[in-house]
């Protein structure tokens, strides 16, 4: 029996993103959505490119972690239960250039993210290594807490001039981001609704967030994942009158805003983030081993 097995694993491995929590230098909670594969020792596998590290060095500062399986598009599943995971993450610095180890991670991104089998044609491998270049992060299980789904509301959220607005406007829900009384980072899917003061927000009675740094996620992807979009609003979460409020201080949107011109200012700052880990570390650039992610490539597309 490991923590995991008190969860619905059917539905947990349905998910094909969730919103996965690290802390940064100052103690912030940052959010980003990401795919998971479940091990069959309980622990869960995630990876990131070197292009976005952050969430590993944040993991080598302080390994404390949440995940929050809550957006169930392409799962196959209608109004599937959340589940909120707490545990304790681990990532070493060793630089993945094949998929050893993580098999069965990389088959199940190739068989759900089929765009992704692009990327491994001779045109496209000089502007994409850096996505195929990974750190391994390994979670530890160690809180289960399974929730309800939050349905959309049909109320569309007023106007606002509050930093982040926009973006927490176009998605019926968001995710906040925040700690507990220890410092550890907490997760709960919400509905903010601007008010003078910042976003109100209401947390379900089995998260503990606690006033101080906190931020709200949204994304989105299609079916296949495809399409995707996400935007990080930071601010601090503090107690009114009338109950929780984020009060927001910037958006964070590593994609782009949605515009087709983004994509070439995603390439050249992906491009810059994974010169920039591997100078740091005095490392030439590696060579990702294409025939191997090839061949898993081939085997997810037959099945």
């Amino acid at each position: 029996m490991t923590v995991l097995d008190s969860a619905p694993l059917d539905v947990l491995d349905a998910y094909r993103t969730c919103e996965f929590v690290t802390l940064g230098r100052d103690g912030s909670p940052v959010a980003w959505p990401t795919a998971v594969r479940r091990r069959p020792d309980g622990t869960l596998l995630l990876s990131t490119s070197l292009a976005f590290a952050q969430k590993a060095l944040n993991i080598r500062r302080d390994g404390r972690v949440a995940l929050l399986f809550s957006d169930p598009t392409g799962s196959g599943r209608t109004d599937p239960p959340q589940i909120f995971v707490g545990g304790h993450a681990e990532c070493p610095d060793e630089i993945m250039t094949g998929p050893e180890g993580a098999e069965d991670y990389w088959r199940m991104l190739f068989e759900r993210q089929p765009h992704s089998r692009s990327y491994l044609t001779a045109p496209m491998r000089p502007l994409m290594d850096w996505y195929y270049l990974r750190l391994l992060i390994t979670v530890t299980p160690q809180q289960v807490v399974v929730r309800p789904p939050l349905p959309a509301s049909g109320t569309p959220a007023p106007a606002s001039d509050l930093v982040g607005a926009a973006q927490l406007a176009r998605f019926p829900t968001a995710v906040l981001a925040a700690r507990d009384a220890s410092g550890a980072p907490v997760l709960a899917r919400t509905r903010p609704v601007p008010t003078p003061e910042g976003f109100a927000v209401e947390v379900p009675a089995d998260c503990p967030a606690v006033p101080g740094p906190a931020s709200l996620l949204v994304h989105r992807h299609d079916e296949r994942l495809n399409h995707m979009h996400n935007a990080l609003v930071r601010g601090e979460l503090r107690e009114s009158a009338a109950g929780r409020v984020l009060v927001p201080a910037k958006v964070v949107e590593p994609m782009g805003s949605g515009r087709a011109t983004d994509a070439v200012g995603v390439l050249r700052s992906t491009k810059r983030a994974t010169d920039r880990y591997l100078s740091r570390r005095g490392l030439p650039r590696p060579r990702v081993r294409w025939p191997e992610f090839k061949a898993l490539a081939q085997d997810a597309r037959r099945a």
